[in-house]
């Protein structure tokens, strides 16, 4: 009988006609020595084969050069097919004389139905997974994103929170069930770098499930669906927020049933922050990912997510990223739409928030990795595996939290950093100057309308951030030494024969010989207790780092470096709004010592405040900078850079102390803080950021005459290429970040 089997349309066949197939030769697939795992997706086709361009070129067969999930692509002329995960690639030529390891390129079933396969070369890593990073968050508020931790036996188990969740009367915080462990164990969490406990482990909790429970009627003969969910009982709802860090508000869930999950799924973008990894952008490879058998029984994976095609490398998930949430990021990324459903309905990715921004869909938890080996057989590249959400929230009867504490943008605090970064280049007076910073300000910064709609640079390291916020977005997690830069305790009183009784301020106005690295490291050896000396994150570095970024312009400026200048200039912006910020030149940033209650008072002030009243702060800065200008006298050199943000310092000291922060913090709580406080501070709150934009014009305006920028050619004021200032900030050694004692005393 001639074969007919190239004339055979794939493209028609169902998620349900997959599974019926890959049920039908469990047993034939299974014991074959070779395969590790099954999925069911699109079918593969390798980047280097004819057909991954050409949709009409011929079709290579299976026995070419091995096939992996880094080295093949999806194409919109792909079909349906059971994937075929193994751990040896047998060559065209050997398949004759090792039939067993032979998988069917066809799968035939009795109603005569035929469902390709792809197989795929995947190797399982079995290397020690990579320890986990630095994990340092936010104070005073928590949400999504955030590490979950727990003791267990001696050890420390690490996860993710995924989202809050409520049954209608509870709130809890969703994550793994084997990442909160046994009902009442203690759960915790890192907040500025200490650990906190959050509440406790409660007793609704799932693990595996029957698949034929969670996806009736699609076909999963002793296979059952891992959930992994277990639920935290939170002690405080205080300061918590729904948002999800690195991903801000969320929009409803992706409902997805036995009804409506479809191979459109395969290849969908999306997006996750980790607690351990930070910022994941991945795609969803395959469906329904058989990754064990044993004793007869199956266990599957919802969603095998990894890298985005045409990316490099593999997912860079690792242990501590458990629990983490995945959302749609179609619309964000793509301009894709969800697949469509049974009715015939698209629905988009992204709901807006409300306030112009579009607000990601959840779609799975992450509980767990997969680390297989490239087709190389040595690089390990990582892969996640998830459990839809929807079913997820059916399980345990409860649904996501979407506006809980909502108001926070993704990175908490970018507000006056970007206000500071954007009205300094309007306030530049040098005809030059003010052309380059112009062309360049949405490099710089984000403009007001864009800082009223929430459109605000989220922190990742593969797409371009605005420089003013850089050092909060990407030098906290790749520059550790970076820390101190961002404040100086400027009213803390040293101890012993010279600093007893004086403070930083009163050194430095009193006494120019103290204006120097090595003075304030003496200054912050005297208060060591019971021989406990200050930690170097605790040594506040602010203004010998500005001065540093100064001396650095001029320099560029002087070669005629556009691209460094603009580069070290819109860095500089973040650390100059720092100095405008009374709770970041105080000893009081986190309340008063011994007052525990008060540590949230800097997010609260600083960030939850500035971002519910987004608009008003726009307007009020604006308001106060009407009719100001720039000094007509320029700074010259470091130390004298350095002088001029402590001068900025102490003018935010007298509009605003600190205590004056705290009592409006104290004063009220719950709903009512944040306009009590808006009330109180407001006013002044944008006076403070005025005083830090001018402050920040007359920095670059300096550097500029300085280093005479006038003479740079006008051809080159113009907007720079993103990427190369990327490649600047990105790069450790460009304005290397030190601590304060390792710091060189500016010239005097």
């Amino acid at each position: 009988m001639p074969s007919i089997e190239n004339r055979v349309d794939f493209h028609s066949l169902s998620v349900k006609d997959l599974l019926d197939a890959r049920d039908h030769y469990h047993v034939h697939l299974s014991h074959k020595d070779n395969v590790v795992a099954t999925a069911v997706g699109l079918y593969r086709i390798r980047e280097t084969d004819r057909d991954a361009n050409d949709p009409n070129a011929e079709h290579s067969k299976n026995g070419a050069a091995a096939r992996t999930l880094t080295n093949s692509v999806v194409r919109r002329w792909s079909w349906p097919c059971v994937l075929v995960f193994v751990d040896r690639w047998v060559p065209l030529d050997e398949l004759r004389r090792r039939p067993e390891d032979v998988v069917p390129s066809r799968l035939y079933l009795p109603d005569g139905r035929v469902i390709p396969t792809c197989v795929i070369y995947a190797p399982r890593d079995d290397r020690p997974s990579r320890p986990i990073a630095t994990m340092t968050f936010p104070e005073g508020i928590v949400g999504g994103g955030y590490p979950v931790l727990t003791d267990v036996q001696g050890d420390e188990h690490v996860g993710s929170l995924c989202c809050l969740v409520t049954d209608g009367d509870v709130t809890y915080a969703l994550t793994n069930r084997h990442v909160a462990g046994e009902p009442g164990r203690p759960v915790y969490t890192i907040v500025h770098g200490r650990r906190r406990q959050i509440g406790v482990s409660d007793d609704l909790q799932i693990a595996k499930v029957p698949f034929g429970d969670v996806f009736p009627g699609l076909p999963g003969t002793r296979a059952f669906a891992n959930l992994d969910a277990g639920l935290v009982r939170l002690d405080d709802l205080r300061g918590w927020t729904a948002q999800v860090y690195g991903i801000g508000a969320l929009g409803p869930i992706v409902n997805l049933d036995s009804e409506n999950i479809t191979m459109d799924l395969v290849g969908c973008p999306v997006r996750a922050f980790g607690a351990a990894s930070g910022s994941l952008n991945g795609e969803v490879m395959g469906l329904f990912y058989r990754y064990r058998s044993i004793g007869g029984v199956d266990y599957v994976a919802d969603f095998l997510i990894g890298p985005r095609q045409g990316s490099h490398g593999g997912l860079p998930t690792r242990p501590g990223d458990s629990g983490t949430l995945w959302c749609w990021a179609g619309d964000a990324f793509e301009k894709t739409t969800l697949p469509t459903h049974s009715k015939g309905k698209q629905t988009a990715a992204a709901k807006s928030t409300g306030n112009g921004r579009k607000a990601l869909r959840p779609i799975a938890m992450q509980w767990g990795g997969q680390a297989l080996l490239g087709s190389d057989g040595k690089a390990p590249v990582d892969f996640a595996l998830a459990t839809t959400i929807s079913q997820l929230c059916r399980a345990l009867d409860v649904e996501v939290v979407r506006e809980w504490g909502l108001g926070h943008n993704e990175y908490w605090g970018k507000v006056g950093h970007y206000k500071v970064g954007a009205k300094a280049c309007e306030l530049v007076t040098n005809t030059k100057l003010r052309k380059l910073l112009m062309a360049n300000q949405d490099r710089i910064a984000v403009s007001d309308q864009d800082l009223i709609d929430g459109h605000l640079p989220m922190a990742n390291q593969q797409d371009f951030v605005a420089l003013a916020d850089v050092a909060d977005l990407i030098w906290r997690s790749k520059r550790k030494m970076d820390e101190a830069n961002h404040f100086a305790d400027m009213d803390q009183p040293g101890n012993g024969p010279e600093f007893q009784g004086k403070t930083l301020m009163d050194l430095w106005f009193s006494k120019p010989a103290t204006r120097t690295p090595a003075v304030w490291t003496t200054f912050y050896d005297s208060l060591e207790v019971d021989g406990v000396t200050i930690a170097d994150k605790h040594r506040g570095a602010l203004p010998f780092r500005v001065a540093e970024m100064y001396e650095a312009m001029v320099k560029y400026a002087a070669a005629g470096d556009v691209n460094r200048f603009v580069a070290a200039g819109g860095l500089m912006a973040h650390f100059v709004g720092d100095a405008c910020q009374p709770l970041h030149v105080s000893a009081l940033h986190h309340g008063r010592p011994g007052h525990p209650e008060e540590s949230a008072v800097h997010s609260i002030y600083e960030t939850t405040m500035l971002d519910r009243r987004t608009a008003e702060v726009v307007d009020g800065v604006n308001r106060a900078l009407a009719h100001r200008k720039l000094p007509t006298t320029m700074v010259t050199g470091g130390a004298a850079a350095a002088h001029r943000v402590v001068t900025l310092m102490k003018d935010t000291l007298g509009v605003i102390p600190p205590i004056e922060v705290i009592d409006a913090f104290n004063a009220e709580t719950g709903r009512d803080r944040i306009g009590h406080m808006w009330d109180v501070l407001g006013d002044r709150t944008c006076r403070t950021i005025g005083n830090g934009c001018i402050a920040l014009a007359h920095l670059w305006q300096s550097a500029w005459m300085e280093g005479h920028g006038n003479s740079i050619a006008v051809s080159k004021l113009k907007a720079l290429d993103r990427n190369t200032l990327k490649g600047y900030y990105m790069d450790r050694s460009f304005l290397e970040s030190r601590w304060l004692r390792n710091m060189a005393a500016p010239t005097t």
